[in-house]
């Protein structure tokens, strides 16, 4: 199973547990079930966003700096840098 491949598995299960959170709020569950339930869904979306961020690197980057093109090279620490500051927010 590819990178790719096994990202989208993973994101597929992770839609399952979103459904699975809309159901449990239409059944009104206990609130600090349904937020345990958010919880996990987060971190499995951190796991998948690392996953996909660790892929760019050896790839996309990796690309880059193999090219010797400094602007393309620019253009992809620019995006990482981007990236980085979106997450601090």
């Amino acid at each position: 199973m590819s990178k790719s491949e096994a990202t989208i598995k993973r994101l597929n299960r992770i839609e399952g547990q979103v459904r699975g959170i809309v159901r449990m709020l239409e059944e009104n569950r206990y609130c600090i079930d349904v937020l345990h339930q958010m919880q996990a869904v987060k971190a499995a979306l951190a796991r998948a966003e690392s996953e996909i961020l660790k892929d760019h690197a050896a790839t996309c980057v990796n690309d880059a700096i193999e090219s010797g093109d400094t602007n393309e090279q620019q253009k992809k620490v620019e995006e990482l840098v981007d990236l980085f500051d979106k997450l601090k927010r």
